[in-house]
C-alpha cells in the first residue's frame, strides 16, 4: 500500500474513532469526549498500523499488548476496539449500562482486548514494565504499549517503573504519553510542571519522540522509529494533542477534564464529522 493510500485509510479510521465516541457520549449524554476526540488519531496508528493483533482471539500470545492506564479514556478505546473488529459495533448503544461489557472505566474482566484495569493513574508504566520482563523471558517477541495522560507525569510510580524499564533494557516497551495540558484539578502544566519532559525521559534512559498528536504523518513516523530502534531501551512516544479535535466548537470550549455537551449538540458534532470527512 503507497503511503498516500496507508494515511488516507488511518484517517478513515480516525473519523470512525471519533464517530463511535461521539455515539457512545450520546447514550449517556455525557463522558470523557474531550480525550477521545484528541487521542483518536494516536489510536488509529496504534490499531491501524503499528500493533499486531488478531481481532478473532483478543487472547493470542503473540499480541502486542495495549494498556490503558488511564482509564477514563475507556470511550476512546472502545471506539478503537470496534474499529478494530474486537468488539462489535452494536454493542455501542450499551456503552455504560447495566451489564454492559463496555463501562465507563476501563476494567480487564469485563471488555475483550482490554489487558488492565486502569483509572487510578500511575499504575500503568509499573504493570507495563513487569508484562515486558515477563515477555521477554519467555522469549515471546511482542511489544507492550504503555498509554497514560500527562496527568500520571506527577505519580513517583510512573518514574520508578521509568528508571526500572531502562535499567533492564526493555526494548519491548513503548509508552504513550497523551500530552493534552488537562487533569482533573486543572491544566496539567500548572498543577505540576513536567517541562522539558523529553529532556526528563532521556535522562531516565529512554528514547524520546515527540510529535503532534493529530499529525498523522508524524504519528505513523514516530511509532515506526520507537519500534524499529535498535538499542537495547525503552522508548516513548509523547503526542501534544487538542482536546475536542474535529468538532471546532468543542476544540474552543474552555478546557474541561470533563467537556459538558448539551444534548442536542451530539447530533451537530457528528454532522461536522461526517461534513469534513465527506
Amino acid at each position: 500500500m503507497s503511503t498516500d493510500n496507508k494515511l488516507s485509510e488511518l484517517s478513515e479510521r480516525a473519523y470512525r474513532i471519533r464517530r463511535y465516541a461521539l455515539r457512545m457520549g450520546e447514550v449517556q449524554g455525557q463522558g470523557y469526549i474531550g480525550q477521545a476526540l484528541g487521542y483518536a488519531d494516536v489510536l488509529a496508528v496504534a490499531y491501524g498500523h503499528a500493533m499486531s493483533y488478531r481481532p478473532e482471539d483478543p487472547k493470542w500470545e503473540g499480541r502486542d499488548r495495549f494498556l490503558l492506564s488511564h482509564g477514563h479514556y475507556a470511550i476512546a478505546f472502545y471506539a478503537a476496539l470496534v474499529e478494530a473488529r474486537i468488539i462489535p459495533e452494536e454493542e455501542l448503544e450499551t456503552y455504560g449500562s447495566d451489564d454492559s461489557r463496555l463501562p465507563m472505566s476501563g476494567m480487564a474482566t469485563y471488555t475483550p482486548g482490554m489487558e488492565m484495569s486502569g483509572g487510578s493513574l500511575g499504575q500503568g508504566l509499573p504493570i507495563a514494565v513487569g508484562m515486558a520482563l515477563g515477555l521477554r523471558l519467555k522469549g515471546n517477541q511482542a511489544f507492550v504499549y504503555n498509554s497514560m495522560s500527562d496527568g500520571e507525569l506527577d505519580e513517583g510510580s510512573t518514574w520508578e517503573a521509568a528508571l526500572g524499564a531502562a535499567h533492564h533494557g526493555l526494548s519491548n516497551l513503548i509508552c504513550i504519553v497523551d500530552i493534552n495540558n488537562q487533569q482533573a484539578d486543572g491544566p496539567s502544566g500548572k498543577v505540576m510542571g513536567f517541562e522539558p519532559l523529553a529532556d526528563k525521559w532521556a535522562a531516565f534512559g529512554w528514547h524520546v519522540e515527540r510529535v503532534d498528536g493529530n499529525d498523522l504523518p508524524a504519528v505513523v513516523a514516530a511509532f515506526d522509529a520507537a519500534r524499529n530502534l535498535k538499542e537495547a531501551k525503552p522508548r516513548v512516544i509523547l503526542c501534544d494533542t487538542l482536546m475536542g479535535k474535529g468538532v471546532p466548537f468543542l476544540e474552543t470550549r474552555d478546557k474541561n477534564h470533563f467537556i459538558r455537551v448539551d444534548p442536542p449538540e451530539w447530533q451537530e458534532a457528528l454532522a461536522i464529522l461526517d461534513q469534513s470527512q465527506a
